[in-house]
């Protein structure tokens, strides 16, 4: 007995071809509707993600930074104790835990110290300021007015206080607040060293998962921008920090040895301000005309020729440092350093550089695939 036929064959069944053209449009519509689903999706963890880690988010970028910068210093250490890499981060961990909490402690105490005899000055009727320097009317246009200023204050300072109280008020909240906020920021510094101690163990580890990661986002040259990333950092690390801690310390010894009062808390203003690529000078210049004006002419003479080469040691050294090894021009990774600094604050010293150099490695390789124009990198 024969088979029987299909009433209505498919003739692409047959011959095998592909199928009609609303069956291919339904099967696209399907995978992309999947496709954004999917997305969908990843997105929502990623955001539920980033929601997560957001609050350990400062402190880990911190960690990774110090990481990164004192991964050198770790690998000299483990090479010298024998490839004991524990010991080695422990070690680098208590020293820049020392290096951070010694002079935080020691301005500290020395504040307490400073509010204190003022309590107890003010609570006696003792509290009065210090005669206004004899050199001081001899300014020319504002010497008069502030010696007169200074006299008033000296012969009755509560007046003087409770008629400025509405300045002065505004002014110590806000100076309350800062010193909380630095606090705060103090303490989630040293979470970051301590996590930065922990991350020093499997450095290498993880360097090569941050380079694999960076070479199937941006791939081919992803642990190209990794290594550049890497010594982006380290520059600055020196070339900033480094220079920074070098002026505030040198400049620190140079104000106590002469003498002027409160010298470690000027030194730990002029670090921060070093830092923040502001400069020494706000804190030298008044030092300096306190000198001319309470010093011998030889006293504040050799004040001042120690002083100054040391307010401007940074833009010598600054460009030698931050510079080496890197492809990258001098001027791309210092504008990074002040942009950095003025829309991200502290993070953004590190952070304005490394995307300034990756983003100018960027435009060059964009710009060498041009075949009527290709540029060479500078």
């Amino acid at each position: 007995m024969p088979t029987p036929l299909p009433e209505n064959p498919d003739p692409a069944a047959s011959t095998g071809s592909p199928p009609a053209a609303p069956d291919r449009i339904e099967l696209i519509e399907a995978r992309v509707v999947d496709l954004v689903i999917r997305l969908i999706l990843l997105g929502l963890f990623a955001y539920l993600s980033l929601a997560l880690i957001r609050p350990f988010l400062a402190i880990t970028t911190w960690a990774v930074i110090l990481a990164v910068a004192l991964a050198p210093v770790h690998d000299w250490l483990t090479r010298l104790l024998q490839g004991h890499r524990r010991l080695a981060a422990m070690i680098v961990t208590l020293a820049a835990l020392c290096v951070v909490i010694g002079p935080v402690a020691a301005l500290t105490s020395n504040m307490v110290e400073s509010v204190q005899s003022l309590v107890e000055r003010a609570n006696s009727g003792q509290l009065k300021l210090p005669p206004p320097p004899a050199r001081l009317e001899t300014l020319p246009l504002v010497g008069q007015q502030i010696h007169d200023f200074w006299t008033s204050a000296r012969a009755n300072l509560e007046s003087v206080v409770l008629s400025y109280h509405r300045i002065l008020a505004p002014i110590g909240a806000k100076m309350i607040a800062l010193v909380s906020q630095l606090g705060l920021d103090l303490l989630k510094f040293v979470l970051s060293i301590v996590l930065a101690g922990l991350l020093l163990i499997p450095g290498p580890r993880l360097a090569g998962w941050g380079r694999r990661i960076a070479a199937r986002i941006v791939a081919p040259r992803g642990e190209q921008f990794v290594d550049l990333a890497t010594v982006t950092v380290r520059n600055v690390s020196r070339g900033v920090v480094g220079i920074a801690l070098l002026q505030g310390i040198l400049i620190g010894v140079v104000l106590q040895a002469a003498g002027v009062p409160s010298a470690g808390l000027l030194a730990l203003i002029i670090l921060f301000l070093c830092i923040l690529q502001i400069g020494p000078a706000l804190i030298v210049l008044p030092v300096l005309i306190w000198s001319w004006l309470t010093m011998t002419p030889a006293q504040a003479l050799l004040l001042t020729v120690v002083l100054v080469p040391l307010t401007f040691m940074d833009n010598v050294l600054k460009p030698m440092l931050m510079g080496r090894g890197l492809s990258t021009p001098t001027l791309v990774i210092f504008m990074g350093v002040i942009g950095g600094t003025l829309s991200f604050g502290l993070i953004g010293l590190f952070l304005g550089p490394v995307v300034l150099a990756v983003f100018h490695d960027l435009v060059l390789t964009w710009l060498q695939h041009d075949p009527h124009h290709p540029v060479e990198k500078s």
